[in-house]
Parts: structure tokens; sequence; C-alpha cells
């Protein structure tokens, strides 16, 4: 199959790196790609993947058999219902189920009236009436713009000023929710769905705060692992029973499964686990640490779920663990210089991602905030951890930083 990626970060990176291997594949392009990429397929960066016409133009330029839609906006924007018109194979929802992400407001009122374990919330669109509930109700809260925010539109706090403003700035151009704080860790949960039937990855876990010990404003994530030491086989039962097979059921009765995978972020309480929210691609740095751990042909796995006909396929799954440790531009997650220039990298470079990068005039330089994932794996945690920090140390550019606890909490 000729394979087409949509998307320029690492997920995409370790995408292209996963189909690169599958026996069924004859030709692979990204769009548009980044110098990562670049070493595995063809990059396309002429492509603007929110721009429907410019990816079914592609695909039939190059014989696109299958479209493997990466990140969330192009999603959002519509690319599926026009690769679906135009009879293109594609991984991703229509821009209808792309609601489950694209709308916080539309996700929520999904989980409630499906009777899914979540988190108490409120929706609002004036400030009046939110400024109104915030000062009614003191105690720790979570603000969340409804839409689209890459992973930066959520607040935790306790301070009804800090509340205030983050909600005010929200409601200049979207609605908000204001949800019940839940105590207790996150886990993320990959669906992978042929529009009825799912398989399901192994548990993994990231890090989203910018500093060590989950301190610091949200970033898009600064690493991860794979699977999560503190998810037991009666603790991944629950979650099963409890919100992924009722999730499925509940996305097959209101029509809004769909061809592609649905991510299911989850808050391990002492009630339970409860669902914080849905994506509806694979995230990242999740997916640079979940792809290592497959050992079936991807190619083979993802057309069966075009065929509808994940029931009869077999998931391979290594025993292994894996790491990933996030290499960032200096200032990320706030502003940040770009075309930093890369004076090394590790050797063999097979499983650290590209994210932020291209190639100029003969040279490797940075393009965006988070720029690299050094991926290590092994039999244990400690030999994951070791082997990606590693990777990560050989990461050279001028004012490169990571998270040095990526996993630790999880270890003892």
């Amino acid at each position: 199959m000729n394979v087409l990626i949509l998307g320029n970060g690492g997920r995409e990176h370790a995408l292209a790196w996963k189909f690169s291997s599958s026996r069924r594949l004859t030709g692979l392009f990204i769009a548009p790609g980044n110098a990562g990429t670049e070493t595995l397929g063809t990059n396309l960066p002429q492509v603007d993947p929110l721009q429907g016409d410019q990816v079914v133009d592609a695909c039939r330029k190059h014989q696109i058999d299958l479209v493997f839609v990466g990140p969330e906006t192009p999603l959002e924007a519509g690319v599926v219902d026009a690769l679906q018109k135009a009879g293109i194979a594609a991984i991703g929802p229509d821009q209808r189920s792309a609601q489950l992400e694209s709308s916080k407001a539309f996700s929520k009122d999904f989980m409630v009236r499906n009777k899914l374990p979540t988190a108490k919330a409120r929706e609002f669109d004036t400030v009046g009436k939110f400024e109104a509930y915030i000062k009614a109700n003191p105690g720790k809260l979570v603000v969340k713009k409804s839409g689209l925010a890459a992973g930066k539109g959520v607040l935790e706090t306790d301070d009804p000023s800090q509340a205030l403003a983050f909600g005010k700035e929200i409601l200049q151009s979207d609605t908000l929710l204001v949800e019940e704080f839940l105590t207790g860790f996150e886990v993320s949960v990959f669906v992978l769905s042929d529009g009825k039937d799912f398989v399901v990855l192994p548990p993994t876990a990231d890090f989203k705060k910018a500093k060590e010990d989950d301190k610091g404003p949200n970033t898009g994530g600064m690493g991860a692992i794979c699977p999560v030491p503190s998810v037991g086989p009666e603790l991944w039962n629950r979650i099963h029973t409890e919100v992924v097979l009722p999730t499925m059921e509940a996305l097959n009765r209101d029509k809004l499964n769909y061809k592609g995978v649905v991510f299911i972020g989850v808050m391990v309480t002492e009630q339970g686990p409860k669902i914080l929210e849905y994506n509806v691609r694979f995230g990242d740095p999740e997916t640079q640490v979940l792809l290592p751990l497959i050992l079936c042909d991807f190619g083979d796995l993802v057309q069966a779920m075009i065929d509808g006909n994940l029931a009869h396929v077999r998931l391979e799954l290594s025993t292994d663990v894996a790491l990933g440790v996030v290499v960032a531009a200096p200032g990320y997650p706030g502003p940040y210089p770009k075309g930093i220039e890369v004076s090394a990298l590790p050797t063999p470079p097979s499983t650290t991602f590209h994210a932020g990068t291209q190639l100029a005039e003969g040279k490797l330089v940075t393009t965006g905030g988070r720029c690299f994932t050094a991926v290590g794996t092994g039999e244990t945690f400690e030999e994951a951890r070791h082997r990606a920090y590693q990777r990560a140390a050989a990461v050279q550019f001028e004012g490169a930083w990571y998270r040095k606890d990526i996993g630790t909490k999880f270890l003892g």
C-alpha cells in the first residue's frame, strides 16, 4: 500500500518509522513531515493537512491507498470528510465524531448522556455567570477551554483570581467547562477501532507539566512511559470494564464510532476510574513509546481497521517497557527561538523521534518547541529509563532542556 501520514511531529515520525517496516508498504509520504520523516519516506511540505482539497489532490497524484491522520486539527477541519467523499481510505473520524475532542462541551454531554464515569461539570459562555459560579464555589477546580488548545487549555487551581483570569481569556473566543477536581493518577488508554470492534493497547502515562515533580505550566507533553507500573491486572480490568467497553458501546449506539484511534484520558481515583477527556487520534509523546512495543505488522493492523476486521486480528505486544523523554527548545512552553542548529544526535538514531525540525541549507535546525523524543526500551523500567536519558543527553543544540524525572513517580 501507498501510505500518506498527515502531520509533522514526533508522533508522525514514530508512525512513519513503524509503517516503514511493514511488508505491505510500497510507498510512504508525509505531509508536511520533518527532518526525521524525510529519512523514511517522501515529505510533501507544500501540502497543508488542514486543506482537504490539497490532501485529496496529493493522494491522487501519488496514488495513495491510505491516509493516516496524526494531529487533531485536520480532523476538526474535516479532512476525513473530504477523503471519504473522494473514496480514499482514512484513519480518523469525520468532523462530527471529531467533536469528541474538538468540543469538550460535546464530549462531556456524550459522557453524561451515556452515564459514563466522569467529573461533574458546568458549561459557561458568559463572563457574568462564570464569575458568579467561581465566587460561590471556593476550593480547587479545573477550568477547561471547550475547543482545541494543543494540551494547554486546562488550568487546575484553588486561586479564584487565577481561575477568573484564565476563564475570562477563554470566553473571549470560546465556551468553557468548570469541573470538579479529581484526585488520583492519570492513565492514557488508546483503543484501535474499525468502526465497530476494537482492540486496546497497553496503558501509558504522559507527563504534561514543564517542571520536575509535575510542577509548572502545562505543555504538549514532556515524556511518557508504557506500560504504567501502578496499573496491575485488577485495575486494568476495571478500566476496561467500567470505561473502555461502555465508551465503545456508547460510540456505536450514538453512531459516533469510526475507523481510527480513540484516546481515553482516565483519572484513577479512590472511587474508581473516571474519564477526563477523549481524543480522536494518537497522543504525542505517548505514540513514541507505544509503537516500539507493537510486534505485529503495523500495516496489517491498520488494514484490519479499514476493512472492519479487527475482531479477527491477534495483537502481538512486546513484554518490554518503554520510556520517552522530550527534548525541548529554550523557553518552551512559552515563547522560544527557532532555527537553532542541532550539533549532535544519538547513534543509532532509530528511536530518537524528530518533532520540530527541518533541514535548512544542509543543516538540521529546530522549528518548534518540542524538538525530539528520545525513547529507550528494556526489560525493566530502569533499563528503559537509562537508555532514554542517554539518548536525550546526546541530543545537542543551544538551550536544549528536558525533565530529569520522567517515570520516577511510578518507580517507587
